[in-house]
């Protein structure tokens, strides 16, 4: 079978499938293309859905295992772990269903099988069908890294998808990695009653983003019993019966730890192999992403690339913006690329961290003048009555007119406190700005306006 669109797009989730309904111009111009086993894409089906659904269950039990710290006498907690993924599966089950209904509401054709390119016009699937287009999109995703360790096996580690579909509470669980999966998850096995160990050859976690910020969630980390161990170089991993060993250095000296489970939380690496990228001239970068420009694409302007195997942020959101942006401009509507300037992350471990905006080690190395305020969390009187007490609020602003360029928030839901500076960075507000409006008392909120305040001060003389 030959068939002929104007768009096609390679791989269903979240920048597939806002490319493919923004462009949007009928079934017969437009085509998905999707071999996964269950429709949904990363975010539903194995990321952020069922890591946030879970993260939130290990918060509402240790805050029921703290209890005394309010007052509240709680004889006992404990995790159902059956009953935690039961709830999980449900959850997003509606999610995966409600986005596998939008693939096949008829908008666009849509195929379940894989695809290579054979040249820069045509994929060839698996069952044989050839179709062509005017351009094409790639957004295929990403998967697991698996680094060259010794002792290192895909098929005894497990991965974030298995962490995400336990229906038992492990004993003991090494994770290693530092990075937002290893995290986020290495906090939820600990919550929820098992033994983490943590190892990471950074001296940092989290170390994409400040520093000030990675040394306030290792605290807390260690704070709850999460063995932590950073600045290593792992030497050997080994399987005894149904135990881990890992041996690694640390501080100049030689440790070994023992689990009954190992976690690979080492990262992800974009799902490119086997497309069949160099017939259609298509090239990577040293990461592995394909290579884009600013309306997403790629050294063959014929194809696009958006989410985790474009980069340069693997984030949700981004990905919708970037398929969007790589649909209309296939379609010639000439749209704006997408402004990372504006970009918002979030960390969900506790504390939160979140950031938007440009960075401060970015401005630095723009020389870029700018003044910067900060306030912790643990001298704000609603934190304070939370019993939230880690982190702190910083934003900076240039130092010329006081418009915001940038805010951190480290703490008690930072994901949401970061969007009222969101909105300040998009908008290009000024501290003046924010600070006419009511930041009502007693909230979390109201904690921007102590950083806001200093910087407004600093720029009144001039």
């Amino acid at each position: 079978m030959k068939k002929h669109y104007e768009f096609i797009v390679i791989g269903g989730g979240s920048a597939g499938y806002a490319a493919a309904s923004t462009y949007g111009k009928g079934r017969n111009e437009v085509a998905v293309v999707d071999s996964s086993a269950e429709l949904g894409g990363l975010c539903i089906l194995r990321g952020c859905m069922p890591s946030k659904t879970l993260l939130y269950i290990a918060d509402v039990l240790h805050h029921a295992r703290h209890g005394a710290k309010f007052g509240l006498e709680i004889p006992s907690a404990k995790a159902d772990m059956a009953a935690v993924h039961e709830r999980k599966k449900r959850i997003i089950g509606e999610f995966a269903d409600y986005r596998a209904g939008q693939l096949q509401s008829g908008k666009f054709e849509l195929y379940r099988h894989s695809a290579r390119f054979v040249d820069d016009k045509t994929i060839l699937l698996d069952d044989g069908s050839e179709l062509t287009a005017d351009a094409f999109l790639v957004s295929t995703g990403s998967v697991v890294n698996f680094p060259p360790l010794a002792g290192l096996k895909e098929d005894s580690a497990i991965i974030s998808d298995n962490v995400l579909d336990l229906d038992h509470l492990p004993e003991s669980v090494i994770v290693l990695g530092g990075g937002v999966v290893a995290c986020e998850l290495a906090q939820f096995l600990n919550r929820m009653g098992s033994k983490v160990i943590q190892i990471q050859r950074n001296p940092m976690i989290l170390k994409e983003g400040s520093p000030e910020a990675a040394r306030v969630v290792m605290q807390a980390f260690r704070d709850e019993g999460i063995e932590l161990h950073t600045g290593t170089k792992i030497t050997k991993i080994e399987k005894t019966g149904d135990r881990f060993q890992v041996a690694f250095q640390a501080n100049g000296q030689e440790v070994t730890r023992e689990a009954t489970y190992l976690f690979n939380a080492m990262g992800r690496k974009p799902n490119t192999a086997n497309l069949g990228l160099d017939h259609a001239r298509v090239e990577l970068l040293p990461s592995g992403h394909l290579k884009t420009n600013s309306f997403q694409q790629s050294t063959n302007p014929r194809i696009y690339a958006a989410g985790d195997c474009a980069g340069p942020h693997e984030i949700v959101h981004v990905a919708i913006m970037q398929g969007e942006v790589a649909a209309r401009h296939a379609a010639g509507l000439n749209p704006e690329p997408v402004n990372y300037d504006h970009l918002t992350k979030v960390i969900f471990t506790d504390p939160q961290v979140a950031a938007t905006g440009i960075t401060e080690t970015d401005l630095k190395a723009s020389n870029v003048p700018f003044l910067s305020a900060d306030y912790p969390f643990n001298d704000h009187g609603k934190s304070i009555l939370m019993e939230a007490k880690y982190g702190y609020v910083k934003v900076w602003a240039d130092q010329s007119n006081g418009t915001v360029l940038g805010a951190e928030c480290v703490g008690k839901d930072a994901g949401e406190l970061i969007h009222s500076m969101t909105v300040a960075v998009a908008l290009k507000a000024n501290v003046f700005d924010l600070l006419k409006a009511h930041w009502y008392h007693p909230t979390l909120s109201e904690i921007w306006t102590y950083p806001l305040e200093e910087i407004a001060e600093e720029l009144k003389p001039g």
